[in-house]
């Protein structure tokens, strides 16, 4: 079809027509209707949601809109179960014994009021309910010289508590209360935790009860040595969630709030640093204490240290050894009269394997000399001067301190 130069400029002049009056009329609508210009630019609201713990991505899950977070649910869960003990105790007054120096009886004047010979002492911690019929768990250290406690529920009650057994070897202890259809919490599982998983604290420090912190698992499997109380038979959880003084003896939960620990604030200087007692330790201890009411730990009588370069220099300076191993675990001392004496175990033995498995740590060696019994026939198999050996040591009785 042709087209004549006249027609071809009409059409040419409806279509810049039409696209002008369609521009013009888009910029009329949004100056004379500014609603229709925000709602090109309105961005929905979402409603509250939650972290999900174990979303790889650290994405979120909608909680009814409750604004309710893991940490939130997981304190709900075991908070009624938490509760904080106010122990009492009487101790020798040190004031008194020195007045009783004739000088000092002298210069004060025979005929002064005496100094009482003790005094009381107050102590406020924490605990948690395991069993309905009022079983309860806490620090040894919080309950020890003292048969009876004042347990605070977090409904307000105020109850007297029994303290049943106390094992300061792992710093355990257990307290039975009077009392029916109490919440309780549920026991996890620390056997596979991972250092950067979330920890959640409960306890009463400085008496504020229920008392929540957060932070992440730090470490696992530190040593009674490492943390500084070389007298206890624990390798600690080490967090950083805040656990002050009062929080000892409450539980340390994992995102699901299941007990992983039992916390315990035993390193008064540990700023920024928290540990917690395993839970299967805690657990185990606690059955024996209400069953038996004492609790005989498996004793070898060694000094163990993990070795390195630098450690094993160190070593061999301070206990005239000349271990020629850079990695592994060193006996450093034998005990006299011990077991592992008897067994044949000297300075210097090198471990490799307890009971048939591979060591590579004290801290493994602890936990499978621990998993035993007092009597058990225990084999330790070790390099010594370059030559493989294995030695049976029967386990005493840890001995109790005096």
């Amino acid at each position: 079809m042709k087209l004549s130069l006249k027609q071809l400029g009409v059409y040419v002049f409806l279509l810049v027509f039409g696209c002008g009056a369609g521009l013009f009329g888009s910029r009329y609508l949004l100056l004379r209707n500014p609603s229709f210009q925000q709602l090109r630019n309105v961005t929905m609201a979402l409603p509250p949601e939650s972290v999900v713990p174990n979303s790889p991505s650290g994405g979120t899950g909608a909680t009814g809109g409750d604004n309710v977070n893991f940490i939130a649910t997981a304190v709900q869960k075991v908070g009624p179960a938490v509760v904080r003990i106010n122990a009492t105790r009487k101790v020798a007054n040190p004031i008194s014994d020195a007045l009783k120096n004739p000088l000092l009886r002298r210069f004060f004047g025979e005929d002064e009021q005496p100094i009482p010979q003790e005094r009381i002492e107050r102590g406020t911690g924490s605990g948690f309910i395991l069993s309905e019929n009022g079983e309860l768990l806490t620090n040894a250290h919080v309950v020890a010289d003292t048969d009876t406690v004042q347990v605070t529920l977090k409904d307000g009650r105020t109850l007297e508590g029994k303290v049943v057994g106390v094992d300061s070897v792992t710093d355990v202890a257990v307290v039975k209360i009077k009392a029916n259809d109490l919440p309780t919490v549920k026991l996890g599982n620390s056997q596979n935790l991972i250092p950067g998983q979330w920890a959640i604290a409960i306890g009463n420090p400085l008496g504020l009860d229920n008392t929540v912190t957060i932070g992440i698992i730090s470490a696992t499997d530190r040593t009674s040595t490492q943390v500084g109380v070389p007298d206890k038979r624990v390798s600690f959880i080490q967090t950083d969630a805040a656990i002050n003084p009062g929080n000892s003896g409450g539980p340390l939960l994992n995102a699901q709030g299941e007990v992983i620990g039992v916390n315990t604030a035993i390193r008064a200087d540990a700023q920024g640093l928290g540990f917690a007692i395993p839970i299967e330790t805690a657990a185990r201890i606690a059955n024996e204490l209400f069953t038996k009411g004492r609790v005989e730990h498996p004793f070898l009588g060694i000094e163990m240290a993990d070795l390195s370069p630098i450690r094993k220099q160190q070593i061999n300076q301070e206990n005239q050894l000349n271990i020629q191993q850079d990695a592994g675990i060193v006996i450093k001392e034998v005990t006299g009269d011990s077991p592992a004496k008897r067994g044949g175990l000297l300075p210097g033995d090198v471990i490799q394997k307890v009971n048939g498995k591979p060591v590579k740590t004290s801290a493994q060696v602890q936990k499978l000399v621990e998993s035993s019994r007092v009597g058990d026939i225990i084999a330790i198999e070790v390099k010594r001067s370059g030559k493989i050996q294995t030695f049976k040591v029967q386990s005493g009785a840890y001995p109790e301190r005096k």
